[in-house]
């Protein structure tokens, strides 16, 4: 088994068990966070993404139904960033937790993006050449997104560092800086496999070292689980990229 098989099968994998943790919770996972209660029918909303997370996750499983089951997820995950994470951006244009809110989004938009485009009979649209260039657009967007905020919120970034590394405030800065990098070199195609191998290092590292011990530690705010969730669902959709086809260069 090569590692783009086992990138998609950890990425399929992912998406089954957020579904899981949807029907144990009877609500949304952390993943499809956050939802007014003000929106109309949200019960039955909550048990769509169960749904969606389930069926796509299955469906990523066998090479038969995964183009299928990759564009499902796809729309979903653009549907669902316009409704409900885009209007953070407009209402808050100059708060960067609006971008790395979308930009958390946008990672899985690109990973469901590239599966689709791996597994399309023809290659049309979102399987296109530009399809692809607009994946990891996003996805390089998103990383710089994340880069950012490590800056602009150094007092929440810095006191999650791991105890055992002295200077966490370096640190810090360190790891926005990678995601800057990664992420300039992914959207503009400048080795942009190097920016995707080296972002989903990092991200595979935080998730380990920092989400991981307070999973073991005991119980977890129910805001270090939704991080641990999503830091976990964005380390699976990082090695989809970082395995996943390329688009071709201009000619």
């Amino acid at each position: 088994m090569n590692l783009k098989v086992i990138s998609r099968v950890f990425f399929a994998a992912t998406m089954i068990a957020i579904g899981v943790i949807g029907l144990v919770s009877g609500g949304f996972a952390p993943s499809w966070h956050p939802v007014p209660d003000t929106v109309p029918g949200r019960e039955y909303l909550a048990y769509l993404c169960t749904f969606v997370s389930l069926t796509s996750g299955a469906g990523l499983l066998a090479r038969r139904t995964a183009a299928a089951a990759a564009l499902i997820l796809l729309v979903y995950l653009l549907v669902w960033t316009a409704v409900f994470k885009v209007p953070f951006i407009i209402r808050a244009p100059l708060e960067e937790v609006s971008y790395q809110s979308t930009g958390e989004n946008l990672v899985l938009v690109a990973a469901a993006w590239i599966l689709f485009a791996e597994f399309a009979s023809a290659p049309a649209h979102f399987a296109s050449n530009v399809g692809l260039r607009i994946a990891y657009l996003l996805y390089g967007l998103a990383l710089i997104a994340f880069g950012f905020s490590h800056f602009v919120y150094l007092n929440m970034t810095a006191p999650l560092v791991p105890g055992w590394l002295p200077e966490p405030v370096f640190w810090a800065y360190l790891t926005g800086g990678i995601y800057l990098a990664a992420g300039v070199t992914i959207a503009t195609g400048f080795h942009a496999r190097l920016g995707t191998t080296v972002a989903a290092l990092q991200i595979a590292l935080i998730t380990v070292l920092v989400w991981g011990p307070m999973l073991f530690a005991g119980p977890m705010t129910s805001m270090h689980w939704q991080e641990t969730i999503v830091s976990w669902a964005l380390t699976a959709s990082a090695w989809v990229m970082a395995t996943g086809s390329q688009p071709r260069p201009a000619a």
